[in-house]
């Protein structure tokens, strides 16, 4: 399998400043995700593997060019038109693959998101099984179950002013209502057909798959609050899960 790994990372943050460039437990915080392509690579010998990353920040170019475990990363300059706040990553992963196809052909884009650094080997792995398993996939994403329920205990404001259920139901325990997700914005699969078509909707509009993973791996990064918050708890979550602190061994060795 040839397998194309995009790591996306503008320069600057409205919400959190250069949050692309913080260090996680004295780790810069791109290296995580450098960390675990670099156990896939070192698990699954016989697919191949290319990187890229997209990007219009010279320090995080510089940051990444510093390490010299994850060699030969193709660089790719963002286009301006893809450096606001409002444009779809989507359409990054896409310009990132198109680019990269003129030189290679690849059967699956993997979009490993910086400000999710809790990510485990065998998260990759699932993404990637399940994602072959069903060819009319055009994306597969990484979710945790979902705490609360848009059928039972989440709302909104209606029409009339006055609030209710997300979705009409009548279930009178969170038992009943059908199982929930929350995307936790870590691993997206996309399928290359799809990435080269003419994306006019959300991606949630299409053909997707999930692969679930411990809802402790929800977490990611877009305030100053919740990077001291991780910072702090991935210290616990390293010492009970051996898989995560083998990722920040890794990361740690770059």
């Amino acid at each position: 399998m040839n397998i194309l790994f995009t790591i996306c990372g503008r320069a600057g943050s409205k919400g959190f400043k250069n949050k692309n460039l913080k260090e996680m437990n004295g780790v810069p915080l791109v290296y995580y995700t450098l960390a675990s392509i670099k156990a896939y690579v070192d698990a699954h010998p016989e697919n191949s593997v290319s990187v890229s990353v997209n990007t219009d920040s010279p320090e995080l170019v510089d940051c990444i060019r510093k390490q010299n475990t994850v060699k030969d990363i193709f660089f790719v300059d963002r286009k301006e038109s893809l450096a606001g706040d409002t444009a779809p990553k989507v359409e990054v992963i896409k310009d990132t693959y198109l680019t990269l196809r003129k030189e290679k052909s690849f059967d699956v884009v993997i979009d490993l998101d910086i400000t999710s650094p809790y990510r485990r080997l065998e998260d990759i792995e699932n993404i990637i099984s399940e994602f072959s398993s069903n060819k009319e996939y055009d994306i597969v994403f990484s979710v945790v179950q979902a705490r609360r329920s848009p059928y039972f205990n989440m709302v909104e404001k209606k029409e009339n002013g006055f609030f209710r259920k997300i979705c009409e139901s009548n279930y009178t325990a969170r038992q009943q209502a059908p199982r929930s997700y929350e995307m936790n914005a870590s691993i997206y699969a996309y399928n290359p057909v799809f990435l080269a078509s003419d994306i006019k909707k959300t991606i949630l509009d299409y053909n997707c798959g999930i692969t679930e993973m411990p809802d402790y791996l929800v977490l990611d990064i877009d305030s100053e609050e919740d990077f001291e918050m991780m910072q702090f708890l991935h210290t616990y979550y390293c010492n009970i899960d051996s898989k995560l602190n083998d990722i920040y061994v890794l990361a740690k060795n770059l």
